[in-house]
């Protein structure tokens, strides 16, 4: 479930943005607040995943609030939701996520949330096992590929792990996440595969690896799909 958190002094405003939002992200909790106090206090309270924060408002304003966020452990994605464009430069200063204007909130509003928890997710998607070195956690967009090695996988990411599974079940594990069957003995990373040829393909760090046979056709359409977006 998304949490998601609205701050705006005025209240049909909040009310729309809460409408909205809960229009556009199926799953997802939505609070919301008037004052700035109150948010800083649930913030310290509760995780949230997204912060829509409007920027100008009486006692704490949205600068203040941002300013705040930075002693939390756990940051949301902050986007700013503005009818003073002028105040958007000093804004920058906090790193937000992203802008959205009042007057075309129907707009905007809807892309910037799908935007948002598409960056959620990917944050969110790891790959757990237990290797020789003990138990790993691995973020999926830090691994290169994977090969088989006999009843072990070898991972190559920064750095190169083993432990005990099979190349298909590691493939339906991995379904939809972008990993692609090049090979009986190889799973690539899409996004880091530079180079396609015939018989091999060449990554990022320019290793190599061959794309077998009976794979060819599909793992060179998949990659190319992936590689013309």
């Amino acid at each position: 479930m998304t949490r998601i958190m609205i701050c705006d002094d005025e209240q049909k405003m909040l009310s729309d943005i809460a409408v909205l939002t809960s229009d556009v992200i199926n799953n997802c909790n939505v609070s919301s607040f008037q004052n700035g106090h109150d948010l800083i206090s649930a913030l310290k309270k509760q995780v949230c995943d997204i912060l829509l924060l409007d920027i100008d408002m009486p006692e704490l304003n949205g600068l203040d609030i941002a300013r705040e966020l930075s002693h939390l452990t756990d940051k949301p994605l902050l986007i700013f939701v503005t009818s003073h464009d002028e105040l958007v430069y000093d804004s920058l200063q906090f790193h937000p996520f992203g802008f959205v204007r009042k007057s075309h909130l129907a707009q905007e509003l809807p892309q910037m949330l799908n935007d948002a928890e598409n960056e959620i997710r990917g944050k969110e998607k790891h790959l757990c096992f237990h290797s020789t070195e003990g138990d790993v956690k691995l973020k999926l967009d830090e691994i290169k590929y994977f090969e088989s090695d006999g009843n072990y996988i070898k991972l190559f990411a920064s750095e190169e792990y083993r432990f005990r599974d099979t190349l298909s079940s590691l493939e339906n594990t991995l379904a939809g996440n972008g990993f692609i069957r090049i090979h009986k003995g190889f799973l690539v990373n899409q996004t880091a595969v530079k180079i396609i040829n015939p018989d091999e393909c060449v990554l990022n760090d320019n290793s190599r690896l061959p794309i077998g046979r009976s794979y060819s056709e599909t793992a060179r359409k998949q990659l190319m799909r992936y590689m013309l977006k």
